[in-house]
């Protein structure tokens, strides 16, 4: 099964959003006959052709399960894959449990990918998108990150770990501001040229504050912990991947998982749920905070860290990074009224961080 590698693949008009190239359907009917269980069916659910990955949901005579294509490195996913077994045979926490092979092996390796299966947890349910659900996500995701702590790869894996590289992401940031303002000079007749240029000053100016904010903080004394002190962040962690389920919350699809600070998860979510809200609401943002630190305590090194991480222009820089790969299309209406959109949304958040910024002095 090793005779080829796995590739990207499109999708166009003549495909579809499942679709999945002959051979590596092929190949999944291959690596399913490594386990003991018989496949009444398979579901396309998700897939990732930019990247090479893929999900199927099963039907088979042990009950519904799930194939994993994993799109990274087999030595990346390694890390992950035993992070899964140890949240699940170590620490009994609600993540899906992985079935092993007829040999007892927790994956395949075929195509140059790791495969594995695990089982499919029913039933699933999004939390309602108001703030109980919120607070509900903020706990779950705090309880899974002390789950995670103390977890040790196998030798042979690759170790994923962010955990020192704060100043570096924060500093590409920066930095990538610049190519934002020079794109839009070189396409300044494009439509949204002119609002990139009305305000990538300002938030390169954010950005250039947060990374001195940073180098000024407790960062690298908590840094020194160590990668299995903080334990796990999941990476991208939301409403679809932490669901209601039996006996509580479940958190799916560990595929990216990686030692680093638990706040960045927190951010993240804290951050995409107000660009959902279209502003920033402080007794949201103050009642996420209370519903995590309640499952995962916060000091106040880790919350002034949290803070700073806000303090970037994390939306303005997530939507307009496509701009390098091809600005023709990019800069168009739509990412006109997006960055206006991003601009009243962030004006929203200053109010919001300084009455919050000392509660955890209290």
């Amino acid at each position: 099964m090793d005779n080829f590698a796995i590739v990207p693949w499109d999708v166009n008009e003549l495909t579809h959003e499942f679709f999945i190239p002959d051979y590596i359907n092929t190949l999944a009917v291959e690596v399913l006959k490594h386990y003991s269980f018989q496949v009444r069916s398979m579901q396309v659910v998700t897939t990732k052709p930019d990247k090479g990955g893929a999900i199927w949901k099963l039907e088979t005579d042990s009950g519904p399960k799930s194939l994993k294509l994993l799109h990274r490195r087999p030595t990346r996913s390694m890390f992950s894959l035993r992070a899964q077994k140890y949240l699940v045979e170590v620490q009994r926490a609600r993540v899906p449990a992985i079935v092993k092979t007829k040999s007892g092996e927790e994956y395949i390796e075929a195509g140059g990918k790791l495969w594995f299966v695990a089982e499919w947890i029913e039933p699933l349910a999004p939390v309602t998108k108001d703030l109980a659900g919120a607070k509900q996500l903020c706990y779950a995701l705090g309880e899974f990150h002390e789950l995670s702590k103390g977890y040790i790869p196998p030798r042979q894996a690759e170790v994923a770990s962010r955990l020192t590289k704060w100043p570096k992401s924060y500093g590409k940031m920066v930095r990538k501001m610049d190519w934002f303002r020079n794109i839009a000079i070189a396409y300044k007749e494009m439509p949204a040229s002119q609002s990139i240029l009305s305000v990538v000053d300002r938030f390169q100016d954010q950005a250039r504050k947060s990374l001195v904010d940073l180098n000024q903080s407790s960062y690298l004394s908590l840094v020194e912990k160590g990668n299995t002190s903080w334990g796990l962040v999941h990476q991208d962690y939301g409403w679809s991947n932490g669901q209601m389920g039996p006996n509580g919350m479940w958190i799916i699809d560990l595929d990216g998982v990686a030692y680093d600070l638990p706040i960045r998860d927190l951010r993240k979510l804290i951050s995409g749920t107000m660009a959902d809200l279209y502003h920033w609401d402080v007794t949201w943002v103050r009642e996420m905070i209370r519903a995590y630190h309640e499952a995962s305590p916060l000091t106040p090194e880790l919350y002034e860290l949290l803070m700073i991480d806000f303090s970037l222009p994390n939306e303005f820089y997530k939507n307009i990074k496509e701009v390098v790969y091809e600005p023709e299309l990019f800069l168009n209406e739509v990412t006109t009224q997006l960055i206006q959109t991003i601009v009243d949304t962030d004006q929203s958040k200053w109010p919001t961080l300084n009455e919050i910024q000392n509660d955890w002095r209290k």
